[in-house]
């Protein structure tokens, strides 16, 4: 659920947001390291990473730059339910790449949630939403893609990836934004904002491995009515009709694919499923 503060953090603070990025990297990198250097996993986390502990790092990257802005340029309920497109997206990536069972919840549940996020989007339609929009469906197939390439390498280490996203970031952080004009409590702000991604990111990756990707998918999205409910509260954001009718259509889908079907008859085989 700490997910469903980034965009708290993000509108309630005035940096710009490559500043947010620069620093929330830079304190989740820190709190990520100093974790493994106390568990004793620093050399297995950094230097067992391997091709595809690299290409969490890279992709984690460009959905990170994605993310944040996303938050500045539409509400945040839209980047929150826009996320809930992510079983549908994890959970074919996974049935292409390694031929991972689709249960017919999931499957269900993953149609809906892509009716509700098309919902969404088109309810913003001509208006400045959209750019941000687009952006959170780039942070959506950026974090579904993750979650596979966890499935298919449950070796890959969790805190290493995480760490290089961050790092990868800092010099785009400079070329697009100012993080040192940033203000001293809003510093602090996005320190806490870095700790709590930190937990996110390691706590996502761990599970991922032994979580069919759509499922895991699916039960992140379980933040997806508490982030329009702390906007709403915080920042007194109402959502559109839209949104709310597309949000309603996430929530079913969410309700519908949570509790996975474990008989034989409930999996759909890749013969079953594809057309």
């Amino acid at each position: 659920m700490t997910y469903s503060t980034a965009g708290t953090f993000t509108k309630g603070v005035v940096a710009g947001a490559w500043s947010v990025i620069f620093w929330r990297g830079v304190f989740a990198a820190g709190f990520t390291t100093g974790w493994t250097l106390g568990k004793g996993t620093f050399r297995q986390n950094f230097f067992n990473m391997g091709k595809s502990g690299w290409a969490v790092g890279v992709i984690g990257a460009i959905g990170t730059a994605a993310f944040i802005p996303a938050f500045k340029l539409t509400s945040i309920a839209n980047v929150s339910l826009i996320y809930a497109a992510a079983p549908l997206v994890a959970a074919m990536l996974a049935w292409l790449a390694i031929g991972e069972r689709i249960t017919r919840r999931t499957l269900a549940g993953s149609l809906l949630a892509l009716i509700g996020v098309g919902v969404i989007v088109v309810g913003s339609i001509g208006s400045v939403n959209l750019t941000g929009d687009a952006l959170a469906l780039v942070m959506t197939n950026a974090m579904a893609t993750i979650m596979v390439i966890y499935r298919v390498y449950p070796q890959t280490p969790g805190a290493g990836p995480s760490v290089m996203q961050s790092l990868f970031l800092i010099l785009p952080s400079f070329i697009f934004g100012a993080p040192f004009e940033t203000a001293p409590f809003e510093i602090a702000v996005l320190a806490a904002f870095g700790l709590l991604f930190a937990i996110a990111s390691v706590t996502l990756a761990e599970g991922a491995k032994r979580v069919p990707s759509g499922q895991t998918a699916l039960l992140s999205a379980l933040e997806t009515p508490l982030a329009p409910i702390l906007a709403f509260f915080i920042f007194a954001e109402m959502p559109s009709k839209a949104t709310f009718i597309g949000g309603a259509v996430v929530l079913i889908a969410v309700l519908l694919s949570i509790k996975d079907e474990s008989t034989p008859e409930a999996a759909l085989t890749e013969e079953g499923t594809r057309p």
